[in-house]
């Protein structure tokens, strides 16, 4: 059994995989103060509430975009798996062309993403992941990363909004009934939701603009407020919450061979 781990900076996802086949899923808060033998008892008890065993688990790959919990994760697998991790980030076969500069300061869950993407649906790509940053990744044909956007994520704007304005409250992210509000909380929904969608449409329209008018990309998205979204966005063909799941699975297999 596959152990695959994604370390974001909000959330960590983890799946286990027999072969091809997703088993069980987890998302647990993500927190640098916690250490590596805290992480090992708690995802103990998710698998012994879902019926795995550790002992089940053969391989672990993890990819993470917050440095400071590679060691303490990585320890954890040592310790309670018996297993070293597979770390994505330099030095890894990735299987693609990466069109980027500085290939040390790409996001390792951008790459996986696109890989992942490319696996379930092939190419060309735009990847969207709507996170703490919500990133746009451009993915060819043949599966190569030609690079993409970083922009602001949705829940960071909602919280610059409350804690720079004094008047201003913390608001649940949920589409309004309106586009015109008629009290504080409904102009603020709909203030970061519908800003937030045209973001991403515009986004879109400009790669596609930009690639030539031959391009004809599918858009997939993924990230825990990807689903909302979709659901007001006129870009967006497909949400895949278990994308990074996908590509990491991916990732081993190459780097297995």
């Amino acid at each position: 059994m596959l152990l695959v781990i994604d370390i974001g900076n909000s959330n960590i996802v983890m799946g286990t995989y027999s072969g091809k086949n997703l088993m069980k899923h987890w998302r647990i808060s993500t927190d640098t103060q916690k250490t590596g033998d805290e992480y090992g008892m708690l995802i103990n008890d998710l698998f012994r509430y879902q019926g795995v065993k550790i002992s089940d688990v053969k391989d672990i790959i993890i990819s993470s975009v917050v440095p400071p919990l590679i060691v303490p994760l990585t320890k954890m697998c040592e310790r309670y798996f018996k297993v070293r991790p597979l770390i994505v980030g330099p030095g890894i076969k990735t299987g693609i062309k990466i069109n980027y500069e500085n290939l040390r300061a790409i996001g390792a869950d951008r790459i996986v993403n696109a890989i992942g993407a490319f696996e379930q649906y092939g190419g060309p790509l735009i990847v969207i992941d709507i996170g703490t940053a919500t990133t746009f990744d451009v993915v060819s044909d043949t599966g190569d990363f030609l690079g993409g956007v970083i922009a602001p994520g949705i829940v960071a704007s909602a919280e610059s909004l409350f804690s720079s304005t004094a008047k201003l409250p913390r608001i649940e992210l949920i589409p309004p009934k309106n586009v015109i509000g008629h009290n504080t909380t409904a102009c603020m929904q709909s203030g970061i939701i519908y800003g937030y969608v045209g973001q991403i449409d515009t986004i879109v329209e400009k790669i596609r603009a930009e690639m030539g008018a031959a391009w004809q990309a599918k858009v997939i998205a993924t990230g825990g407020l990807a689903k909302m979204i979709h659901k007001e966005s006129k870009t967006i063909d497909k949400i895949d919450h278990f994308l990074t799941l996908t590509g990491l699975r991916v990732l081993h297999e190459r780097n297995s061979q």
